[in-house]
Order: C-alpha cells, then sequence, then structure tokens
C-alpha cells in the first residue's frame, strides 16, 4: 500500500500543509474528498478546510462533482488543476540543450532544444538558455505568473551550493560557470540545479506517482554513464550532490573488450560502453556509419552514427543487434554490483543514448543483471526502460520544481497566489 505523507495542525507551518494536501491530491487522479484528506494527511478537518480554501482561490485544485458515501451528505471531490500552474526543465548535453514545460500534473505541454553552447563565453550561455525559455513559455501560451520556475540538469561535477557547472568531462571548456543565478537573473524565475542523473531519478519517481518503487536505481546512458539512486522514496544526493558517478566501476566486458582500441577482460563501464568507442567498435566489425575521419568523435559526429545504428538495429542487423546486446550486458554486469550494494529491487534504464539501443540491449541488461551468479538479494528484481524517452533528464529537471513546490519535504516558497 502507498504511503501518505503526514501534515502538522500547526498554523505556523501552513505553507507545509499546503504541500501535503497538493501532494495527496495529485496522487489520487480520480480526486479526494476532504474526508479523505484528512484521513490521508492526518491533518484536521478545521485545517483540511481553510488549506483547501487557499488552494481552490490560488487555482491550484478544484472541486469536481460529489459523491454519496453512506448515510452521511454527499462530499465534494477535490482534482488538481494542471493548467493552473507550470515548470520548465532543461537538460545540458554535450550535443544539445533540452527544454520542456510540465504542467502541475507532470504533463509536457511544449518542449525545445538549442545547440548546446561552447561557454568559451559563459554570458553567451545564459543568453541561449534563457531565450529559449522565455520562447518555450511564450509559444505555449503560458502566463508567465504561472511558472513556478525553472529546473537545470547539468552533467556533474556541481558546486549546488553556488549554483555552478564545475567543469564536466564532456564538456571541456565548460568551467566555473554559474548558471543558477544567471538564468534566474535572466529570466525572472527560480532556478534549480540539480547532476543530470539525479534529475532523471527524480522525474522517474515524481511521475510515477503512487506506483513509485520505494527503492530503485536509474541507470542513465548519455555521453557518460551514471546511475541515480533513489533510497527509501529519496534521492541520494551524497555531501556535495554529486552522487552516481558509477563509470569507474569495474565490469568483465565480455566480447566488448580488446577491440578496436582496449586489451584484456576487464576494465571500467563508462569507458567500455561510451558511445563514441560503441561507434568506433561497430565500424571495425564492417558496419556503415557515418561521420568517419577526423571529426568522427565530436558529439554532433557520434549522435549522428548512433542514430543510424539504431536504424541497423530496428533493421534487424545482426551486427547491430548484438553490438547492443553486448552494451546491455557490460552495463547490467556494472549494475548488479550497485543492485548488491542498495539491495534495490527494481531497475531503471533511461537516457539520450539508451532509448535507440533499447530493443536490443534491455533483454541484454536485465539478462546480465537478474542471471548473475554475483547476485546477493534472494526477492526478485524488476529490469525496465523508462517511459520518459531521451528527453527524461529534462522531465526530471522540471520535476525538482514540480517537487519543492507539491511535496511537504521542500519549502512552499514557490507556491504563489
Amino acid at each position: 500500500m502507498a504511503e501518505h505523507r503526514r501534515g502538522a495542525n500547526l498554523p505556523s507551518i501552513g505553507g507545509f500543509n499546503r504541500t501535503v494536501v497538493l501532494d495527496a491530491v495529485r496522487r489520487s487522479p480520480d480526486g479526494l474528498s476532504r474526508v479523505e484528506l484528512a484521513a490521508r494527511t492526518g491533518l484536521s478537518a478545521q485545517t483540511v478546510s481553510n488549506v483547501t480554501r487557499f488552494l481552490i482561490e490560488a487555482g491550484m485544485i478544484a472541486e469536481s462533482g460529489t459523491v454519496v458515501s453512506g448515510r452521511g451528505k454527499p462530499r465534494t471531490i477535490l482534482r488538481l488543476e494542471p493548467g493552473s500552474r507550470y515548470a520548465v526543465g532543461v537538460h545540458v548535453d554535450p550535443a544539445v540543450v533540452t527544454y520542456v514545460l510540465l504542467d502541475l500534473a507532470g504533463t509536457v505541454v511544449a518542449a525545445s532544444t538549442t545547440s548546446t553552447p561552447t561557454a568559451d563565453d559563459p554570458s553567451q550561455v545564459v543568453r541561449t538558455i534563457a531565450s529559449a525559455v522565455d520562447g518555450l513559455v511564450a509559444d505555449a501560451g503560458v502566463a508567465v505568473e504561472s511558472v513556478l520556475g525553472v529546473g537545470i540538469a547539468s552533467p556533474g561535477p556541481i558546486d549546488v551550493e553556488a549554483g555552478i557547472v564545475v567543469d564536466p568531462p564532456f564538456l571541456p571548456r565548460w568551467r566555473d560557470v554559474p548558471l543558477r543565478d544567471a538564468v534566474a537573473e535572466a529570466t525572472g524565475y527560480p532556478v534549480l540545479l540539480e547532476k543530470d542523473v539525479t534529475a532523471a531519478a527524480v522525474g522517474e519517481m515524481f511521475l510515477a506517482g503512487e506506483s513509485s518503487a520505494r527503492n530503485f536505481a536509474f541507470v542513465y546512458f548519455g555521453t557518460g554513464f551514471g546511475v541515480g539512486l533513489v533510497v527509501d522514496h529519496e534521492p541520494v544526493r551524497g555531501v556535495g550532490s554529486n552522487a552516481g558517478d558509477a563509470g569507474h566501476i569495474m565490469v568483465d566486458q565480455g566480447s566488448l573488450a580488446g577491440t578496436p582500441d582496449g586489451s584484456g577482460t576487464r576494465g571500467e563501464v563508462g569507458a567500455a560502453v561510451a558511445p563514441d568507442r560503441l561507434v568506433r567498435v561497430a565500424r571495425s566489425r564492417g558496419l556503415a556509419l557515418s561521420g568517419g575521419g577526423a571529426a568522427a568523435d565530436s558529439v554532433d559526429a557520434v549522435d549522428a552514427a548512433w542514430d543510424e545504428l539504431a536504424a541497423a538495429i530496428a533493421a534487424g542487423d545482426d551486427t547491430a543487434v548484438t553490438l547492443a546486446a553486448e552494451a546491455g550486458t557490460v552495463m547490467g554486469n556494472a549494475v548488479v554490483l550497485i543492485v548488491n550494494l542498495l539491495d534495490v529491487d527494481r531497475v531503471v534504464f533511461g537516457g539520450p543514448f539508451w532509448s535507440r539501443i533499447a530493443s536490443a540491449a534491455l533483454p541484454a541488461a536485465r539478462t546480465a543483471i537478474v542471471g548473475s551468479p554475483l547476485l546477493v538479494p534472494k526477492h526478485p528484481v524488476q529490469v525496465v526502460e523508462s517511459d520518459r524517452g531521451a528527453d527524461v533528464a529534462a522531465v526530471g529537471a522540471a520535476c525538482l520544481v514540480l517537487d519543492a513546490a507539491l511535496s511537504p519535504r521542500a519549502s512552499a516558497l514557490l507556491i504563489r497566489r
């Protein structure tokens, strides 16, 4: 049975209680009566009445019909008003920056992309992102005052306290970019900065609602390999909010070892399955992928070649299918260690480079995990693909803003009348 967050009947934390009630209503698609809200949240009938009155006036929930239950008078049902508030999510990837606009229910109502600025000029980075955010909101016809804020998912390491992107390995010119405060100043919105793998895990948890797993690992396969972790319904961020770097896990690479540029059977999982390396492996095995030559390892070239690899997998090309399965197996071999360490019962794969190889990689990863002789937990372990698509980190970044507004463990400062 799903757990429900409990409120407190102290007037001094009325803002907290608003988020408790909002969270309960959001998690109940069929709506809740005030009596049910009181039971689920632990709030008194009077507190529920006061809080729901505020939220109705703010337009965030609405009365929607009545139900008859027993001999008592009909109960009015309260439902979320998804279009009353919105959140913007931004995912900074080495290839592209993805922007999404989510409503209060977490539905993507608009999306766009821009090329990733080189960061030679930090002010240009900020201008590009701020302009795209403003354009996204304007093109969607959404009132500026209904936007709760902007969440930015960035490759790590980040300095979350200062809101700075420090020096991501796949963005060599991004050094000490003060992204959070600069975007906030340029757009006028509150801004949150989060590491991409954590944002992806938060998005997976938030949008799953009542069905969200209590403990799971989100395997994020982008330009790099990382793992977002959720333990006891809370994302694991670590001391500096940079948890999730799993690329250095040593793993048996099987038939991926030694070709075309390695040696031995063991190595780091991140290096073994790096998209640029897998593209080189594909070419060495005779798969005709464009973009060879001096610029073959550029972000754009690898992304284009990956599209061709995906097309070959879809067409049933044995070489492409085998390569994707080998990559899934190597990732699965690494994830076994994380499953053992944290005793999770669900593993979710996703990210910009994952969805294009998933049809072949997911079954192989699942077999590698659940069939591993090294697997310690005796309970079933689900191995699934995220249904958030390649935009999962951008969606997760927007969910961070919704979570700050809707989840009672955070302040309610983002809720505006």
